[in-house]
């Protein structure tokens, strides 16, 4: 191996996976130790078997220690990723006695003090997932440690970790910024909005400690905001937002000013308090909630939406499953090419077929393709789906294309017949068949 070029060698350390690979590759040979020191990024994560090993009378040395050992034997790192595995994630106080350690607490302020003013001048990608089992009753001031001395920092992920913003800074570079499952000392967001004034992406996951929070971002592009159950009200401010993932449980307020969104995903549980302003150009939209009648009558999402995915998830009254039929969503999304429909959206509106029918419902021209997800209980409930699907294609001419999912858990001939029979009465339709199962992924034929 020393006999390759040496350009070579570093493009090979440098795509390890795992730095810890890297530590060994030094001692295992000295022109591999001379050259790791060209690797632009340090990558380490604390499995569940050394974890255990730790814990264990197997000698072993600290995480830390190998992490500052990568640090101190590398220049101009401008990536760096530590973290513990997933499979730490889930361990609670009552498997563990951790009350005292530290060695795993990696938001810590005084353990990145060791190594953060070392990669100061080059680091512009930083994440740090934090053991929650150590982090969570130790309030961190990483930020502000980290907007001290990462002036070229683009990118900042922290996950698992209680966090103060007092003493945070301006970051002009930072474009990407993800806090996952943190407790943050910001109830309202304004430190945030403050000191990130460039960005462009947003992820905001299980982020606690929110009162009214309110994002307000000139610049941002793209939003995923996962709120917990205590905000009440919730704004964003975003003139220039494309792409929005939002995600909350029963808002009194919930204010959008976003007018440039093209795509949008929004799961609510209660629809009572929102209110959106115009959409110029939302052109995908999926929604997902129980409150799903309201949800579609009650609010204007503009007139360019082309793709929708609605999942009404969740048992509601009889009475609305029975309001919820097609026609409800073409009426309120006429323009649609690309409809997606749950297994609980499908029985919505099937159910809604079998009491009503289709009546006066207008067809549209515009309706091109249906892709469901569908759960029969029997036989004789093919005959009632094949009698739906029928009705569609012949009230919506201009739908060809139907791509239907059974669940995988029901009887093969179940499956076999309904597909039998809707190929040979409606010819003129280019199908395509598959299964799906909870929590599983889709399956295509």
């Amino acid at each position: 191996m020393d006999e390759l070029p040496p350009e070579l060698l570093v493009k090979i350390l440098s795509r390890l996976n795992d730095s810890e690979s890297l530590a060994r590759c030094r001692v295992a040979s000295k022109t591999l130790n001379s050259l790791s020191r060209e690797v632009r990024a340090v990558n380490l994560i604390c499995t569940l078997s050394r974890f255990l090993k730790s814990r264990s009378i197997v000698v072993v040395t600290p995480f830390k220690t190998i992490f500052r050992s990568l640090i101190e034997n590398s220049c101009n790192i401008r990536s760096i990723s530590i973290g513990v595995d997933k499979a730490l994630i889930g361990m609670s106080f009552d498997d563990l006695n951790e009350e005292d350690s530290k060695d795993l607490y990696l938001t810590d302020v005084e353990f990145a003090k060791e190594w953060l003013p070392r990669v100061r001048e080059d680091l512009e990608m930083l994440s740090i997932s934090d053991f929650w089992i150590q982090s969570c009753w130790r309030k961190s001031d990483i930020l502000a440690l980290i907007s001290s001395n990462c002036s070229k920092l683009v990118k900042l992920e922290v996950k698992n970790s209680w966090l103060s913003v007092v003493g945070l800074r301006e970051m002009s570079n930072l474009r990407h910024l993800t806090l996952e499952f943190i407790r943050l000392d910001d109830e309202n967001l304004e430190k945030v909005n403050d000191c990130f004034p460039f960005l462009q992406v947003l992820n905001l996951i299980g982020v606690g400690g929110l009162k009214e929070p309110r994002i307000h971002f000139l610049h941002l592009k793209s939003c995923h905001w996962t709120v917990s159950n205590a905000p009440l009200s919730l704004a964003i401010v975003a003139p220039n937002l494309l792409e929005l993932k939002l995600k909350c449980n029963k808002p009194k307020s919930l204010i959008l000013e976003t007018p440039k969104l093209v795509k949008f995903h929004f799961s609510v549980e209660d629809a009572e308090g929102v209110g959106f302003g115009e959409f110029r150009d939302l052109n995908s939209l999926e929604l997902i909630s129980p409150d799903m009648y309201r949800l579609i009558s009650n609010i204007r999402y503009g007139n360019k939406i082309r793709k929708l995915a609605v999942d009404s998830v969740k048992s509601i009254e009889q009475s609305e499953r029975l309001e919820l039929g097609l026609g409800t969503l073409l009426k309120a999304f006429p323009g649609i090419s690309s409809l997606s429909l749950s297994p609980r959206t499908w029985s919505d509106i099937e159910t809604h077929f079998q009491s009503q029918g289709l009546g006066n419902m207008k067809g549209t021209a515009s309706l091109k393709q249906i892709t469901a997800r569908v759960q029969m209980s029997d036989h004789t409930n093919v005959h009632q789906t094949v009698s739906f699907i029928r009705s569609i294609l012949n009230k919506y001419r201009g739908l060809t294309d139907m791509r239907l999912m059974i669940h995988q858990d029901k009887d093969p001939r179940v499956r076999s017949n309904l597909i039998s029979a809707c190929i040979m009465s409606n010819p003129g339709v280019s199908w395509k068949w598959g299964m799906w199962a909870e929590g599983g992924e889709d399956m295509w034929v």
